[in-house]
């Protein structure tokens, strides 16, 4: 079959490219239903955003009805900058910003993401390197990446979702491993690129952030080939920029919409914080920064800190006056708007939070700009510097307000109990010899699959395997799976039969 025009679309996996069938011409809307069709994808209908739909009684945000807003902004903002003449060629010259691919990626991006939310990634991670002795350790955009190359088995090979290098390539928003490539690693550059810098407390773990584990490099070098010269090793792609930037725009928008109708964000402690700083931020300025964090639960000084880290990490773009009008805005359209009327479920409060929603995401599509000389910390793609300091104090208020509550904290760490019993329950089951015929199905072929990845060679290789199969296990469960999972290990249900998919 004739290979199509575009090299990036070139799957190039093993040696081949991927027949297309009729597809030939748009093999990046095959790669779209390629998503959508996978059960990693459906999965994501059972994994928590922020927070749990169960107990809240309303219909919150999940991982997959938030991929399906990333993917509306993503496409929304590519179709907006092909059609503006003016980034056209600079589109071309760094490798194009199609539409479809756009979408794609943003679709997958979140397809590894384990149980829990952010919390069930940390956990895992931990897990991962000081329980398991993975390197590696676990990583969702690494899982994502490692889900659509190579964790779905067919026979004797693994292909995963098969899908094209550009769409690959754009769901790198981190295109680096933890540790050694590429090379100097971004973790080494000052400053460092969003996301890969080590932690403080462990510098010597590699990045925070990152796009691949190193059993998936061959395969992020060949999806980021064709585009060699034309951006740096460790920058996004456009068309990754685009969906990292919907993304943040998503998260912004849509999570203050979870909260306000959960009703978490009050319009009281919000407003206080807001325009406290607003009366005396000339007097919170001149305080130190010892002393800020010692007053912390004073009304204002979380945002004073909040400003003075923008300057330290983002100095490119940080800006008082910018700053200033962002609190402002946010205050009239957050205090003064979303939150003057408390959501009671009504049609009428369906239609005031549908309005915020559509017009804070048009008035961020719009912002958006295309630059051929990007920041360390910011890619090709970005927001106008008022837009961009605007979603900074968004995701101040939901962090501020929602992640820092006690009563989340506390549900929180009850989930990180559950999964780290579940990790070692499923460890001690995998080392019982009499139990080796009666193991979930799946879990024997994650091990075969990781121990083939390894070099043979390779210190204490079958336990890693074993490892990062129990990883790659627990990963793929919902919330609920890995609740009742956990529930029938310890003796704690009488049910006999669970989830298909689990065993």
């Amino acid at each position: 079959m004739e290979q199509p025009a575009d090299p990036r679309a070139r799957r190039l996996f093993g040696g081949s490219a991927r027949a297309l069938g009729d597809l030939a011409a748009s093999p990046f809307r095959a790669d779209r239903d390629r998503i959508v069709a996978s059960p990693f994808f459906a999965r994501l209908g059972g994994v928590t955003q922020v927070i749990s739909p169960v107990g809240s009684g309303l219909l919150v945000h999940n991982r997959l009805t938030h991929s399906l807003k990333v993917a509306q902004v993503a496409r929304a903002i590519a179709e907006r900058l092909t059609a503006d003449p003016t980034h056209r060629d600079l589109l071309d010259k760094l490798g194009g910003c199609d539409p479809d691919v756009v979408e794609a990626a943003a679709l997958a991006h979140d397809l590894g993401h384990p149980p829990f939310g952010h919390l069930g990634e940390r956990v895992l991670d931990r897990l991962a390197r000081q329980r398991l002795g993975l390197a590696d350790g676990f990583e969702g955009n690494a899982q994502s990446y490692r889900i659509v190359t190579s964790t779905e088995i067919r026979g004797a090979a693994t292909t995963g979702l098969d899908l094209t290098a550009a769409v690959r390539a754009a769901m790198l928003k981190y295109p680096w491993t933890r540790l050694d490539h590429p090379d100097p690693h971004p973790r080494h550059l000052r400053p460092a690129p969003r996301g890969a810098a080590a932690p403080p407390d462990d510098p010597d773990s590699g990045s925070l952030k990152f796009g691949a584990y190193g059993t998936e490099l061959a395969d992020l070098r060949q999806a980021r080939a064709p585009f060699a010269g034309r951006i740096a090793q460790w920058q996004q792609t456009v068309e990754a920029s685009v969906m990292d930037t919907a993304d943040d725009i998503a998260y912004a928008i849509h999570d203050v919409e979870d909260f306000y109708r959960v009703g978490v964000l009050q319009q009281g402690t919000v407003a206080a914080e807001l325009m406290a700083w607003q009366r005396e931020g000339g007097h919170l300025r001149a305080v130190t920064d010892a002393a800020l964090t010692g007053a912390a639960r004073r009304p204002g000084s979380a945002i004073e800190a909040l400003r003075r880290q923008l300057h330290r990490k983002d100095a490119w773009v940080a800006d008082d006056e910018a700053f200033a009008a962002a609190v402002e805005h946010v205050r009239e359209e957050l205090v003064d708007g979303l939150l003057a009327l408390p959501f009671d479920g009504s049609i009428e409060a369906e239609q005031y939070v549908a309005r915020f929603s559509a017009r804070w995401t048009t008035r961020l599509v719009d912002a958006i700009t295309v630059t051929a000389a990007p920041d360390v910390r910011s890619g090709h793609v970005l927001l106008a510097r008022a837009q961009w300091h605007e979603v900074q104090v968004l995701k101040f208020v939901h962090h501020r307000f929602v992640l820092a509550r006690p009563d989340l904290a506390l549900h929180q760490r009850g989930q990180a109990r559950l999964l780290g019993t579940l990790v070692e329950s499923l460890w001690e089951w995998l080392l019982d010899p009499e139990e080796e015929s009666r193991l979930p199905r799946r879990l024997p072929d994650l091990v075969e699959l990781a121990e083939a990845e390894l070099h043979p060679r390779t210190p204490d290789r079958i336990s890693r395997a074993r490892g990062r199969a129990i990883v790659d296990f627990v990963a793929q469960l919902t919330d609920g799976q890995a609740a009742a999972m956990l529930d029938v290990l310890s003796g704690r249900s009488g049910a006999l039969w669970t989830d298909a998919f689990v065993l």
